[in-house]
């Protein structure tokens, strides 16, 4: 199986992400700082790396930029940061991602399986036969679970695994209005407690990204009070 390091200055997060990993096969390396993370990747080459921003000795972005400079290792980023800037800063130096602290282990543990998918296939590893019944098709949208990918009108749109999960619980029945409720459920497990501006927030910025491919993006709806739907 994949090793996976993590690096953290927080013990508890190495602690629990560690045992969600491990429960999922993985083997696990664990670094406090980035600096010990940068000598131990030497001589212990980890398939990916989840890596906490705000670390002593080097953070994560200096221990992303290093990286990048050798290798195109995938890496996700866990953050307690919400600015955006540091998000758009962190995906061109080459991140797969960014998960915001508190997590849910269940996303952190998929996400980590759709990028070493994504890395699998970018290797040239022959696709299960399965993997195209699983593909999501919407009219202009294409979502695909199997490598965590979304294209609109052919153009691809980089989701945080929240916002897939989103999207894709919207899309899955155009037409049907999905509350706030039903969309946390989707999104979150019962280890993370989550508000309704959350989700909100979350539907802002996929959005965004949608419009940022194509200005007339308009296929999430709003009905006030009552939750979200996609356009049939």
């Amino acid at each position: 199986m994949p090793t996976i390091a993590l690096v953290d200055d927080d013990r508890n997060i190495l602690t629990s992400v560690s045992i969600a990993l491990e429960a999922e096969g993985y083997r696990i390396d664990t670094y406090t700082d980035g600096a010990s993370a940068l000598d131990g990747f030497k001589t212990n080459p980890p398939d990916l790396a989840i890596l906490d921003i705000k670390m002593p000795r080097m953070d994560g972005m200096e221990l992303l930029r290093r990286l990048r400079q050798k290798t195109d290792m995938p890496v996700i980023f866990l953050t307690s940061k919400d600015e955006e800037i540091d998000e758009l800063f962190g995906l061109k130096m080459g991140a797969d991602d960014f998960i915001k602290k508190p997590f849910s282990q269940r996303l952190l543990v998929e996400r980590v399986k759709a990028v070493l998918r994504r890395v699998g296939a970018k290797d040239g590893a022959a696709p299960r036969e399965t993997d195209s019944a699983k593909v999501l098709e919407r009219g202009n949208l294409r979502m695909d679970p199997e490598r965590h990918t979304c294209t609109w009108k052919g153009e691809p749109v980089t989701l945080t695994v929240t916002e897939f999960l989103i999207l894709q619980a919207l899309a899955q029945r155009p037409g049907v209005v999905k509350s706030r409720n039903a969309l946390m459920d989707a999104a979150y497990d019962d280890q993370v407690y989550v508000d309704d501006r959350t989700i909100d927030s979350h539907i802002k910025r996929l959005r965004k990204k949608f419009k940022s491919v194509d200005d007339s993006f308009e296929m999430i709806e709003t009905l006030y009070g009552v939750g979200y739907r996609f356009k049939e």
